[in-house]
């Protein structure tokens, strides 16, 4: 397994599937050992979940849309969100990333929890935001929140990721 770095994002970002694409600003986004991810879109949780032994009886909380006022911005109170990043990932077969929280937003406390992006995972994602800064925190929309860490195994999977956020919020 080898780490990728920005020395080989390149070809990676080039190709007909791009690795991240719809990307805000490349020259901004591409860190030397990650891509980071943009807010797009801010959603209160309002109801429960449901995670059961199977997933026929699965159910996620809904989410209400969060507005962004006049000048793109959003302020969030202590609790708990779903965050919808701009870009758009495509995990080959023979990778897989992490995602970090920036280190500006656990400073301003507040953290970004997410899944583990497999193999031959593609959409756009969503994540959970946490604030726990008793005086809330504002985010802009298309600010910086995460950065994705990428990971080239020695072959390709047997089986890619075929769940059910496969192509989840492409067209949104």
């Amino acid at each position: 397994m080898q780490f990728l770095s920005s020395n080989e994002f390149g070809d990676y970002l080039r190709c007909e599937k791009p690795l991240v694409d719809c990307m805000i600003d490349a020259s901004e986004q591409v860190q030397p050992n990650g891509i980071e991810l943009t807010l797009r879109e801010v959603s209160k949780l309002t109801s429960a979940g449901r995670i059961a032994v199977s997933n026929k009886n699965r159910s996620v909380s809904s989410v209400e849309a969060v507005p962004f006022d006049e000048t793109g911005s959003v302020f969030l109170e202590k609790g708990c969100y779903q965050v919808l990043f701009n870009e758009i990932t495509n995990i080959a077969p023979d990778m897989f990333a992490f995602a970090r929280v920036r280190s500006s937003l656990l400073r301003s406390g507040a953290a970004i929890q997410t899944a583990l992006w497999d193999s031959g995972y593609s959409g756009r994602p969503s994540a959970l935001l946490t604030v726990y800064n008793e005086n809330g925190i504002y985010l802009e929309k298309n600010a910086r929140v995460i950065q994705l860490v990428f990971y080239k195994l020695a072959a390709p999977v047997n089986k890619t990721y075929s769940g059910a956020y496969q192509k989840e919020n492409i067209h949104k």
